[in-house]
């Protein structure tokens, strides 16, 4: 490595691990373009649509409406996406109308992250997907002008990501054997959707195919807190190694009940959504789900998952149903998580990246620069 490329690669892990000021934009960084300064938004609706009928313990759906966006700056292209799966309450126009309000033309240095990225969230006080899919693109952009991938940025190791779950939906038998037997060779970890009076079926049968180890989320289904609390034991008993939000978010105490005498960790999902929401939950959950469609994007997954560390807390990554754009966004902050569910790309048919893959299981994180994207011809 030249003398330069090390000085700057040493700087942008020391100086930008938190990204707390802006971050001069030098021309050694310029790729060329048209010199203007200026940062262009622009997006377009994309409909996510998934291989199989995906059911949990409140819905189904086939497919997963979608925003795909870019932000081009001298030459250079971030790309980014908001993913709307129907709990969230967010639709294609709503993203559409909260990206219209966003000027990023008054700002001449993307590298001000923090400056950007508080000024996007301060245009509602809502609109999560759609600020994450400007806060993605912006950090491909800046990770693109760095010639770093984000893991790097950030001084994280690639070698410490972990393997990633993937998604069995709640179905009936035959389906679930199906879904397994397609998935078991290729992953570690098998993460099974629970919630329903059919999740000792749902065990027993993916156990009649695999002894994989299996993540459960109960997705707030369960209504009684001493029966999930003899499901969770029963549960440890097979093979199971984690629980997702046992019960509904607003039942905090109940869930602090279970958590307190739980064999297993018991991980906050619904009942989280933002930083200020950890201090409220601390205590409920030995450790919580970030995920950028919830918590604006990035930025904010960053300072969750190092403050619930700070706290004593777990942490997993996770995602909606996505493209390998917002996957791979989230994957850069893998190796900083005990668990990862990072399969939402994997769930659909028409994915326009190539991004993050899995190999034997594991995450694998590319080594291109930004959040390591490869746009496909499909």
């Amino acid at each position: 490595m030249e003398r330069r490329e090390f000085i700057r690669t040493t700087a942008l892990v020391t100086g930008g691990a938190m990204l707390a000021s802006c971050m001069p934009y030098g021309s050694e960084k310029k790729t060329g373009g048209t010199g203007s300064g200026k940062m262009k938004l622009s997006w377009e609706p994309y409909e996510l649509v998934l291989a199989h009928t995906f059911t949990v313990a409140s819905y189904s759906r086939k497919s997963t409406p979608d925003v795909q966006v870019k932000i081009e700056y001298e030459g250079v292209t971030g790309y980014g996406e908001a993913s709307m799966p129907p709990y969230l309450g967010h639709t294609v126009d709503s993203v559409c109308a909260f990206l219209q309000k966003v000027n990023l033309e008054q700002f001449s240095d993307p590298f001000c992250l923090e400056d950007i990225l508080a000024y996007v969230d301060s245009l509602s006080p809502g609109d999560e997907p759609a600020k994450a899919a400007v806060d993605i693109a912006l950090h491909d952009l800046v990770g693109k002008l760095m010639g770093q991938p984000w893991y790097r940025i950030w001084g994280l190791n690639p070698a410490k990501a972990p393997s990633t779950t993937f998604t069995i939906g709640i179905d009936t038998p035959e389906i679930v054997r199906e879904k397994t037997l397609e998935c078991a060779e290729r992953f570690n970890i098998l993460k099974v959707k629970v919630g329903l009076d059919s999740d000792a079926q749902m065990i027993s049968t993916i156990r009649s195919v695999t002894d994989l180890p299996l993540a459960v989320d109960a997705n707030q289904g369960w209504k009684d807190r001493q029966k999930a609390l003899d499901e969770i034991y029963w549960l440890k008993e097979n093979g199971v190694v984690m629980v997702e939000q046992p019960m509904a978010k607003e039942r905090l105490d109940d869930i602090a009940w279970i958590t307190e005498r739980s064999p297993l960790p018991i991980y906050a999902d619904e009942s989280i959504q933002r930083l200020k929401d950890i201090d409220r939950i601390k205590g409920a959950f030995h450790g919580i789900n970030v995920k950028l469609m919830k918590c604006t994007g990035m930025r904010e997954a960053w300072k969750m998952i190092n403050y619930a560390r700070a706290l004593g807390m777990r942490a997993m990554i996770g995602c909606m149903t996505e493209t390998s754009c917002a996957v791979s966004a989230a994957a850069m902050l893998s190796p900083l998580c005990d668990f990862a569910d990072l399969d939402g790309n994997l769930l659909i048919t028409n994915d326009r990246f190539r991004g993050m893959t899995v190999n034997d299981g594991r995450i694998t994180l590319p080594d291109a620069p930004g959040i390591g994207l490869e746009l496909l011809d499909i």
